[in-house]
């Protein structure tokens, strides 16, 4: 519905700038929703910004344009202007019923695009190294990560979840000691006294690091993402095998040299990386003949490119924030021509009882999310987690989370969904004793709470667009929480299974079972369950 009312106001601008002699770019218009459904269901302030440019009254300007809009079709009610220059434009009641109809008819495919048709996406997040239990940290950007991944596959893109296994390098060599536990550990916690005891007697460092990478890998993270958190990753790329033996990493330096990008500075390989925005040269290869860790990104960007990928997106905690240049230099160096989107997760704060849970994955202290979701569950451990941008830093309430009642959003989400079954059930029993033509009459569906809930329903195609585009998975929750609460609202002022209206419950009962599907569907995308009852 944006797309055709930014249309009508594009041919409607065109027009006026013939009449007005002006230049205006079309992706100067932008269309809303209003701050208050009185206002109807879309607005623009185009003319507002248009009386800065020619210098006319925003009032006269919005309404040249309504009068140049060309006759809408019955999808709109009116369009009108209000002050000081806002167009705004009602959905009418056929078209909003209609969609109850297109709703049931698609059930999970409604919201369904193919917008990213022909694009193949990389979405890459957790990436932790294998050196230890994952923690909150993992857990926001994994289940943020899992949830764009849903988010693009509905839109239409081909998109592939990644997870980039650090198991090469001084991180292993790290481990080995820590295991070992001599004067060079810096890893600790119950998973490093067990490792402990199973490889303390081999003495080698790097051996005890490869081998205990192994365990943690396969044993732990893969364990906690598969079982707990429930993502599936459709890739696992290994830094040792993928990158280095396959020969990616020396491919990526001769890349370089050919394009005459790389210099020898104190017997080391540099990179110039101040050619694409760096703000200094990076190294590639240290003058003792090792590799560094920018090199191993340098391998696994040529990786990604080579296997046909138009988009990449790169989901890091917040300590990887100084890399985000460096990595788009390196992509640019060489020759990547799709899009890259880094999206930077900030620290999360674990609160429970008024006080901080204090994270030190090296001190042993860790929270780790897998512990996180055997109290409080995984629908409330990822909703809560979504529900902040990844930009922002969050607490995470624990006493909140564990409540059961509707001060917990996930909670009265939920309910919400499990009345909906609740209802749908009783009909079957209503439905035999008061038999309905089979026909739905949609238009009886009038009343102010019954056209407040078709409105938000119609909402969501273009919130799975948006999404898509801008990756603002915060919204997701906040969506579903609404549509919620105006469900909430309806049912307890309309009585669905009216046995004096039976034609008007038949439609009610369709609305609700919009509703539901919706629901259910805005739950699936963000990994929570969708219960039948509570």
């Amino acid at each position: 519905m944006k797309r055709e009312i930014l249309k009508l106001l594009e041919k409607a601008l065109k027009k006026l700038a013939e009449k007005e002699k002006f230049d205006f770019k079309v992706n100067e218009i932008e269309v809303n929703y209003p701050k208050s459904e009185i206002f109807g269901d879309y607005t623009t302030n185009l003319a507002m910004i248009l009386a800065k440019k020619i210098k006319k009254d925003s009032m006269k300007i919005a309404e040249e344009i309504v009068g140049l809009v060309e006759k809408p079709s019955q999808n709109f009610e009116k369009i009108e202007t209000v002050k000081p220059g806002y167009i705004n434009f009602y959905l009418s009641e056929k078209y909003l019923q209609n969609k109850i109809k297109e709703i049931n008819s698609l059930k999970e495919g409604y919201g369904n695009s193919q917008m990213g048709k022909g694009i193949k996406v990389n979405n890459e997040f957790i990436s932790a190294n294998p050196t230890g239990p994952l923690h909150l940290g993992n857990g926001r950007g994994g289940f943020l990560g899992d949830t764009i991944s849903n988010i693009l596959k509905k839109s239409g893109f081909e998109t592939v979840s990644e997870y980039y296994i650090n198991d090469t390098g001084e991180q292993i060599i790290k481990l080995g000691h820590s295991v070992l536990k001599d004067n060079q550990a810096v890893y600790a916690g119950e998973y490093i006294d067990k490792l402990n005891k199973k490889f303390k007697n081999i003495g080698d460092a790097e051996k005890i690091g490869e081998k205990a990478t192994e365990i943690i890998l396969k044993d732990i993270i893969k364990k906690t993402i598969q079982d707990k958190m429930k993502i599936n990753f459709n890739s696992w790329i290994s830094e040792k095998k993928d990158l280095y033996a396959s020969g990616k990493i020396e491919k990526a330096i001769e890349i370089f040299k050919k394009k005459n990008l790389t210099y020898k500075n104190q017997d080391a390989l540099w990179l110039k990386t101040t050619q694409f925005g760096d703000d200094k040269d990076r190294v590639l290869i240290k003058k003792n003949g090792q590799k560094t860790y920018f090199i191993s990104d340098c391998g696994y960007i040529l990786n990604k490119m080579e296997r046909g990928f138009n988009k990449l997106i790169e989901i890091w905690g917040a300590d990887h924030y100084g890399y985000v240049q460096r990595f788009r230099a390196a992509a640019e160096a060489l020759g990547f021509q799709g899009d890259l989107k880094f999206i930077i997760i900030q620290l999360v704060r674990l609160v429970k009882n008024g006080k901080e849970a204090r994270m030190s994955k090296r001190a042993g202290n860790v929270v780790y999310i897998d512990k996180l979701i055997k109290e409080v569950g995984r629908d409330a451990t990822r909703f809560f987690f979504l529900m902040y941008s990844p930009d922002t830093h969050m607490n995470f309430d624990l006493n909140l989370a564990k409540e059961r009642s509707e001060k917990n959003p996930v909670y009265y989400i939920q309910y919400a969904h499990a009345r909906i079954s609740s209802i749908i059930a009783k009909h079957k029993t209503w439905n035999a004793k008061y038999k309905t033509n089979k026909k739905i009459d949609f238009s009886l569906l009038t009343q102010k709470k019954e056209v407040i809930l078709m409105r938000e329903l119609n909402k969501f195609p273009e919130l799975v667009e948006e999404i898509a585009q801008t990756y603002n998975v915060h919204k997701l929750p906040y969506y579903a929480i609404k549509l919620a609460d105006k469900f909430h609202s309806f049912y307890n002022d309309i009585k669905v299974l009216d046995e004096e209206k039976p034609a008007l419950s038949e439609a009610r009962l369709e609305l609700v079972k919009a509703v539901k599907i919706v629901l259910a569907e805005v739950l699936r995308l963000m990994g929570v369950s969708a219960p039948e009852n509570m």
